[in-house]
Parts: structure tokens; C-alpha cells; sequence
């Protein structure tokens, strides 16, 4: 496959002209969506699964907090980038033609709308969570008894936490956290007449006290954790008369960071943009419905917010995002069936080591959470960090979890002698203060650590394994879509490549060279397709390709599935591959700013977007190429800043059966009726209704129903080859 040519625009004018069909200006802003608004009926569509009663109750209680916890950092990075826009003065329109100005005020209008759905929404769910025996309760609805309890748990449990802050001449208004709940208390002495306002901060993070309080040891009825704190006020300040005790919280930019291309010190820069963080300017403040008006404009006054604009009322529980705590109760019918990650079919059993399996059987298509990542990427590490033909062990480190092995795998292979390289991303967004830690530990260990390439965030996620086989020095790899994080692999739906491939383990020397070098000379790729400097030019060549076998009458087809699709060189191709003629599927998670089904431009795109108890998470490109099929799995988006601005890999899917694989995930996701919605002209989305009995499960309980199949039909041929040596390697 050859690069493409490097013009921004107009990359593919020839062959759509060829085509015949009606020229539209491409350039034209009426055809483009808008990010952040896509990116919000995205949102739409997670929370319509709190309101779906298909659903389990629990499970929808988890799609309230998820909308929560989106929310927060939806203002946190968007809201607050660009508030900083139209402060400096920035008129510079999006793709869709609106200035900032103009995004903020419709997302303004649409935060609104989802604000009150879902507050409604809460309402109901604890209506029905109540019907089960499960109740959230003000301290005021308990009994003599258990309200005697919970004041005792306060005294033990909380009253030494609390910090309460004076507000008069004498003491200034208190720094106030992000995302922090905040209790702004009115006192009074006796009978005097002054009121002096106080602020007690909620001490959820790091105290160990859940933000829902169990009161009955055997049974599902909670307090919150700031109720039982204004309940017990009379403790807090003895001898005071309680006027007013109102709830407010706080949310911060966290686009902070302002880096050089002449960084001396990352490590120290980020560090200091972390702490700017937590000081940065407020874009948001919560209120509850009982704040008086005069309170509320003296948060804003003082926090040097808009009164109007940036003060957003809320009834019911604040922080919805906590809510993860009520979803987690251990209550069996009211969660989705139980899934466990299961055992790979080709690496299950006591067979030999993983390296000889990929070598003799290989490559592996890894399909997480279906399959277990800790039997298949885990593994492979650990037995790389133990295996003493094993020389050099090179990996990209996005984001990981403090209770994955990944870590202690790497650590485990330097004391063993192996040579261990690890490029860890510092800048990945809300990680860094993790990773910092991560890098120092490992750097401690005697592990060579690399901080990515100055001005491109490293995104990529692949392991690179060096090995003295029998016949020479071999490359053994990994190639994924989703991060090396265990506790995300059971809940994101990604893909993974396991290959000892001659020219990926060629291409990946050359490409951990180019990270740990910290510069980008010339480099030859033979199979991969590396970010910023090739990737972008492939699909667009690949794209153009398909337009030439449409017109010429060959086969013609594109199928791209991605998280978001907003790269204006990408979308342009594909309108003009549909105005060829060439039939196009996008399976887009979130932000879609290409509008389909517009005659004479879109005809041809259908645009997709599965919503379900896995979040998809999997990047897969597959062409047609008139049969001779092409199908790509790796970490890059098709996104500006993932095709320009970051280091991807994306490889090629090679092997018949793993491409059949393939085949029949993108089939089985295309034709769900259950779990997916359908992109409308104007950027609205329809949910697919079933069609049968076969309609009603949707793509991802195929998928988990596919891999129980494939690994039971394994088992049974070994018990019937090795009825008395099988050993089971226990599932996960």
C-alpha cells in the first residue's frame, strides 16, 4: 500500500469527478456537525439507557452516574477550553461555522435539557429502587433508632474530619476544590441578630467514608454522606441557632497546561500544570433548590462566575457520579447477567508457553472484555519477564490501573536481567499525577523510561518482546486498540493483535527508536502505519482506491469504526467515495460531524452508534479493495489530533481466520436492532428497534455468547485428545 498525496483538500476532486456526480463545496460548513454538540447526543443516548426499562434497574442507576461523571468532564475539557477562547478574544469558527461564543450558548441550551430529563429520571429510579427494598433516605425520614446510630457514627466517624471555615472580615472566603461538595452553613449566636455564614467541606476523597452511608448492616437503606453532616450541625457549632444550611459544589477548567516545543523538563512542567490546575478558574457551580437567591450570587460573586449562566440548580442527589456505589449493590436481578472474561480458545489449557503458541499457531485476534486480558496480555508479559530467552522488553504506557500486574511485570523483568524500555505518556488527561508515579517507580527499578516525543502526546498501545528463539532472534508483539488497564478491559469493548510477524517486529524496532530518540528522522515501515506522518495519507489513499474500483466496476466497500470521526480531510473522502457511488458504514461511538443521507453527497454513508453494557472502545478499518480485502486494528481515532497530533500505530489484520473474526464482528454490530442507534441528516439519532426474537439481543451479547461457543468447542476436542493431563487454566 503506498502513502497518498499531502494536500489537505481536493485529495480525491479527480476521482469523484469521475464519478459523475453533482459537485457540492465540500468546504462548505453547512455540511459539517459540530463536535461538541455531537458529542453531547452521544450523552443523550448513554443516558436514554437510565430510561430504557430493558434494562436492569441497577444498571440503569449506573448509566445516571456515568451521565454524571461525563458531565463533570465535559465542563472540565470542553466547556472550559472554550471559555478560555472567547476570554482571549478568539473568533476562529469550527467546522460547522460557529465562534465559541456561539457553541457555548447551544450547549448551554442542551446541558439544560439533559439536566432536567435527568433529574427527572433520578426521581423515578429511586421511586423503584425503593420497590425492591433498597431506599436512600434523608436523616429526617429515619427511625429513633437508626437516626440515634447514625449520630453516633458521626461522632466517631466524621465529626474529627470536619473542618468548618468562618467567612467575616477576618476570615476571607475559602478556597473551594473541584468537584468537592461544599455545605454553606448560617449560623446565629442566641438571640443576636448578625448571621455569620460557614463552609464545611465534605470530606468524600480519601477519608474512606462511601458518599452513601449504610444504616442497617443487613439491609439497602443509606444516608448521604452531606445529610448525615446536616443533621448533626448542632454538634459542629454548640450553641449557635442553625438559620440556613445549603449544598454547593464546584467544577474547574482543567485545560491548564500551556507547553513548549522547548520543554527542558516535562516531568517538572506537568507537574506544575497539575497544581495550576487545582487553581484554575471555576466553570461551574452547583447549587440545591433550597439556596437562597442572595447566597447564590455571592458564590458567584465570590467565585467570579456568571450568576445567570454558570450557576446550574440542582433537585435530588448532587454529584450524580457517586451513584456508582448504589449501581454496585450485590443484587444479582438487577444487574445484567454476570460475565466473566473467559480464556482466549487458542491460549487455554496446560500447553506450552505463550511464545510457542504464537509461533506454532499464531497470530491471535484478542477481543476484550469477551476474552480475559489478564490470560492473554498479562500473560504474555509475565511470562516475557520470567522466560530467560527473553532479552528486551519495549512497551507504550498510556493509562493503566494500581491493581494491574502490568507494572509489576515490567519491574519483575529488570530484576531478571532483561532490558526494559517504557515510553510513558505523562500528558494522558486526568492520568498524569498516576503516571508521574508509574514513571518514577519504574525509573527507580533501573527501567529505562522515555517521556514520549516533545509536542505529540504518545497514544499507541503496543509491547514489543525481543527473544532468542531455536532459528535466531524473533519479535514477538502486541497491537491493541484499548490501554493496558485491567480494570477498563472487562468494561470496554477492544481488540488486540498477538504476533511474532517478521516485518511488525522489524517495523516496531524502528518505531521505539524513533520514541526512545525523541526525534523523527526517515523511517521505512513495511506493514504499520504510524502517527502523525503516515497513517492519515493510508486511509486516505485506501479511500481514493475504493472510489477507483467503484468507477471502474469492481468491488467497492468501507467500513470504519471508531470512537468519533471529526477529521474534515477524512469526511471529505468519504462524501466523495459516496458520491462514487462507494457504499460506506461508519460504527461511530460519539462525536460524528459527517452527515449522512443527504442526496447527492451522503447517500451512500450509513452512520451508526452501539450503546451498551460495554463501552465500544475498538478501532477497526477494513476496504473492500475489489476482493482483496484489507482489514487494520489499532489505537488511532479519526480525529485531527490523533491523525496530526499524536503517535498511533495501526496494523494490518492479515491472517484468513482472524479476518473472518473480524467479518463477523463488524456484521454482527452493523445488523444490531437492540444496542444501536441511527445518525440522521441533520445529526439526530433514531434507536433501532428489534425485529423478532433474534433482534432482541443486542451485538455485544452475541459477542459474548460467540466466545463461549468457541472456547467450549476447544474444550471439548481437548478433553477428547488429553481426557487424563488437561488441566483447565481457571478463568478469570
Amino acid at each position: 500500500m503506498k502513502a497518498g498525496k499531502t494536500e489537505k483538500t481536493g485529495v480525491l476532486d479527480d476521482a469523484a469527478a469521475a464519478a459523475g456526480k453533482e459537485t457540492f463545496d465540500l468546504t462548505a460548513s453547512e455540511w459539517y456537525l459540530n463536535r461538541e454538540l455531537t458529542w453531547l447526543e452521544f450523552n443523550r443516548r448513554v443516558f436514554h439507557e437510565s430510561t430504557d426499562a430493558r434494562n436492569p434497574l441497577l444498571e440503569r442507576i449506573f448509566f445516571l452516574a456515568v451521565i454524571g461523571s461525563n458531565l463533570d468532564e465535559f465542563f472540565m475539557k470542553r466547556i472550559g477550553g472554550l471559555k478560555q477562547q472567547v476570554g482571549a478574544g478568539v473568533k476562529l469558527r469550527s467546522l460547522d461555522g460557529r465562534t465559541p461564543q456561539q457553541q457555548l450558548n447551544e450547549i448551554y441550551a442542551v446541558i439544560h435539557d439533559i439536566f432536567t430529563r435527568q433529574q427527572a429520571t433520578e426521581h423515578e429510579l429511586l421511586a423503584l429502587l425503593a420497590g425492591q427494598d433498597i431506599h436512600i433516605l434523608p436523616c429526617s425520614a429515619l427511625n429513633e433508632q437508626q437516626r440515634h446510630r447514625v449520630t453516633a457514627y458521626f461522632r466517631d466517624n466524621i465529626y474529627p474530619l470536619l473542618i468548618p471555615q468562618g467567612m467575616d472580615p477576618a476570615h476571607p472566603f475559602p478556597f473551594i476544590s473541584n468537584l468537592s461538595l461544599n455545605l454553606l452553613v448560617g449560623t446565629r449566636h442566641g438571640k443576636g441578630e448578625h448571621t455569620y455564614l460557614n463552609r464545611i467541606k465534605v470530606p468524600t476523597t480519601g477519608s474512606g467514608i462511601p458518599r452513601f452511608i449504610q444504616v442497617e448492616p443487613n439491609q439497602f437503606v443509606f444516608v448521604l454522606f452531606e445529610d448525615v453532616i446536616a443533621d448533626n450541625l448542632d454538634i459542629v457549632f454548640p450553641g449557635m441557632k442553625i438559620e440556613s444550611c445549603e449544598l454547593f459544589r464546584v467544577t474547574r477548567n482543567a485545560v491548564t497546561e500551556q507547553w513548549s516545543d522547548q520543554a527542558v523538563d516535562l516531568l517538572s512542567m506537568i507537574e506544575t500544570a497539575l497544581q495550576d490546575r487545582k487553581f484554575a478558574e471555576i466553570v461551574r457551580i452547583e447549587v440545591n433548590s433550597d439556596m437562597t437567591l442572595q447566597h447564590r450570587e455571592m458564590l458567584a460573586c465570590q467565585l467570579g462566575v456568571d450568576a445567570h449562566k454558570d450557576i446550574f440548580t440542582v433537585s435530588g442527589i448532587m454529584a450524580k457520579r457517586d451513584l456508582m456505589e448504589i449501581a454496585a449493590i450485590d443484587k444479582p436481578e438487577l444487574h445484567f447477567p454476570p460475565h466473566q472474561p473467559l480464556d482466549h480458545y487458542k491460549l487455554t489449557g496446560d500447553f506450552p508457553d505463550i511464545f510457542h503458541l504464537i509461533r506454532e499457531e499464531g497470530p491471535f485476534l484478542l477481543q476484550h472484555p469477551y476474552e480475559s486480558f489478564s490470560s492473554t496480555v498479562e500473560r504474555f508479559l509475565k511470562e516475557a519477564s520470567t522466560d530467560p530467552r527473553v532479552l528486551v522488553i519495549k512497551m507504550t504506557l498510556y493509562r493503566t490501573s494500581a491493581d494491574s500486574q502490568i507494572i509489576q511485570y515490567l519491574l519483575d523483568a529488570a530484576r531478571n536481567g532483561k532490558q526494559v524500555a517504557v515510553v510513558v505518556e505523562l500528558l494522558a488527561r486526568f492520568d498524569e499525577s498516576a503516571n508521574i508515579h508509574w514513571a518514577t517507580h519504574l525509573e527507580e527499578a533501573g527501567i529505562h523510561v522515555t517521556y514520549s516525543v516533545v509536542g505529540l502526546k504518545t497514544h499507541s498501545k503496543v509491547i514489543f518482546v525481543a527473544r532468542r528463539d531455536y532459528d535466531g532472534l524473533k519479535i514477538y508483539a502486541h497491537i491493541g486498540t484499548g490501554n493496558y488497564h485491567a480494570d477498563t478491559a472487562r468494561t470496554y469493548s477492544d481488540l488486540g493483535l498477538l504476533t511474532c510477524d517478521r516485518d511488525i517486529g522489524d517495523d516496531l524496532t524502528e518505531f521505539f527508536n524513533f520514541l526512545t530518540l525523541g526525534y523523527a528522522p526517515a523511517r521505512n515501515y513495511k506493514k504499520l502505519f504510524p502517527s502523525p506522518r503516515i497513517l492519515k495519507k493510508v486511509l486516505l489513499e485506501n479511500i481514493r482506491q475504493e472510489i477507483e474500483h467503484q468507477v471502474r466496476g469492481g468491488q467497492a466497500l468501507i467500513q470504519l469504526k471508531s470512537n468519533a470521526l471529526t477529521d474534515a480531510d477524512i469526511i471529505t473522502a468519504l462524501y466523495q467515495a459516496s458520491q462514487a457511488g462507494v457504499r460506506v458504514d461508519l460504527i461511530i461511538r460519539d462525536s460524528c460531524l459527517l452527515r449522512p443521507g443527504i442526496p447527492g453527497l451522503s447517500e451512500n454513508i450509513r452512520v451508526v452508534s452501539i450503546v451498551g453494557r460495554f463501552l465500544e472502545h475498538a478501532r477497526l478499518y477494513y476496504f473492500k479493495n475489489s476482493g482483496r480485502e484489507q482489514y487494520f486494528i489499532g489505537s488511532a481515532d479519526l480525529m485531527l489530533r490523533n491523525l496530526e497530533h499524536r503517535v498511533e500505530v495501526v496494523a494490518p489484520v492479515e491472517s484468513p481466520a482472524l479476518q473472518k473474526q473480524l467479518r463477523e464482528m463488524l456484521n454482527l454490530q452493523l445488523a444490531d436492532r437492540r444496542g444501536t442507534w441511527e445518525m440522521q441528516p441533520d445529526g439526530t439519532y433514531v434507536q433501532c428497534q428489534p425485529e423478532g426474537k433474534k433482534g432482541k439481543r443486542s451485538s455485544q451479547e452475541l459477542l459474548i455468547q460467540k466466545s463461549e461457543k468457541r472456547l467450549a468447542a476447544v474444550r471439548r476436542q481437548q478433553r477428547k485428545l488429553y481426557p487424563k493431563k488437561m488441566v483447565r487454566r481457571k478463568e478469570e
